[in-house]
């Protein structure tokens, strides 16, 4: 008897394992490569009327990733949690995601590029954090692009009554000028099934604005693959995002790259700031990505972003800086300056900069 009742909550299971997968597959989000993604709110402003500019970029962590949280993930754990934070209590999301609105109106930039942003997800108690910044910026433009979709997500597969469950997130840009046109990339790489299902499908947000000197500023805000421990992905994605760039650049207009890269800028010391850690393979962006006179813009005084396998010690906690700028030889960065919060309400921090157009 005892034996009939295992080997009938295996199947109940492998019934389960195989119907979430079916059921991820038939729902699966394979958006095309190019999209126009139409403003959620078009600013009035019709073209940039001034010769500087400043730009923020921060990866929120969907209001779930704050200094009092792990994550589960991280440890690479998939069938078990083993302890680790699925979801904090949702008194620690909206506490995050209130900070993150605080500080994002502390930081008024022209141009705000963010990253996992929830409009709807079970992780941040389905609270729309794009539209909640949005309502902070009533005359700025904003635009969304998809890149967390997922109708289910069973993990950890061993905790079902605890599943990461249902994931609408994206990258988001809040902008003082009214753009031109707003293209979502579709980044090259993916992982094997199934976890593709389950993970991001990457994606860059291009902006074009009209500047008063005839020419066009063109800025991307990105968040490029993490999870890839050999870096084929993130080399594939930025060798793609590349000939955007560089093609923009060659036809007379201004670039600006923002967001969170999962990659330390070239020939920045990954330890920086724990200089005793063992080097870690990959961890840079190739020096010979972008010709020389493209610039990588950082504050190299504040990390960005600190690992979520453990709550955050100060001091302790491995931190590194993976949230930055890229500009074209045609502008100039005036600042660059990392917004220190201690890692409290994300696991990432804000990095702003300002800028001059040659």
């Amino acid at each position: 008897m005892f034996k009939k009742i295992l080997l009938a909550l295996f199947l109940l299971f492998l019934l389960y394992v195989i119907g979430v997968l079916v059921y991820a597959t038939w729902h699966d989000y394979q958006p095309e490569e190019q999209i126009v993604v139409q403003p959620n709110n078009k600013s009035i402003v019709q073209q940039i009327d001034k010769d500087t500019l400043d730009l923020l970029t921060w990866n929120i962590g969907y209001g779930g990733l704050g200094a009092e949280s792990d994550f589960f993930y991280a440890n690479g754990r998939i069938l078990l949690s083993g302890g680790m934070m699925i979801r904090p209590p949702e008194s620690i999301v909206k506490k995050n995601t209130a900070g993150a609105l605080q500080t994002v109106k502390a930081h008024p930039a022209d141009i705000i590029l963010l990253q996992e942003v929830d409009i709807a997800s079970k992780r941040s108690y389905y609270i729309n954090q794009y539209d909640a910044i949005g309502k902070l910026f009533p005359n700025y433009e904003s635009t969304f692009g998809d890149n967390f979709r997922v109708a289910y997500n069973p993990v950890p597969v061993f905790e079902p009554w605890r599943a990461y469950g249902y994931a609408h997130s994206g990258i988001a840009t809040y902008t003082r000028y009214a753009t031109t046109k707003t293209t979502r990339y579709q980044l090259p790489g993916k992982f094997s099934w199934p976890n593709r299902l389950f993970l991001l499908d990457r994606c860059a947000l291009e902006h074009r604005f009209k500047v008063k000197n005839g020419k066009e500023l063109i800025v991307y805000n990105v968040h490029n693959s993490a999870y890839d421990k050999d870096g084929r992905i993130k080399r594939l994605q930025t060798e793609y995002l590349k000939e955007l760039w560089l093609a923009e650049y060659a036809a007379g207009n201004y670039v600006i790259v923002g967001g969170d890269w999962n990659q330390v800028p070239p020939f920045f010391d990954p330890n920086f700031f724990h200089p005793n850690t063992p080097a870690r393979k990959n961890a840079n962006i190739d020096s010979e990505l972008m010709p020389s006179d493209w610039r990588w813009i950082y504050d190299p005084t504040i990390p960005t972003v600190r690992d979520t396998r453990e709550i955050y010690k100060k001091g302790q906690t491995y931190s590194k800086l993976i949230d930055f700028f890229l500009l074209s030889p045609n502008l100039q960065a005036l600042q660059a300056k990392g917004i220190d919060l201690d890692f409290q309400y994300s696991d990432h921090q804000p990095v702003s900069i300002k800028i001059a157009l040659k």
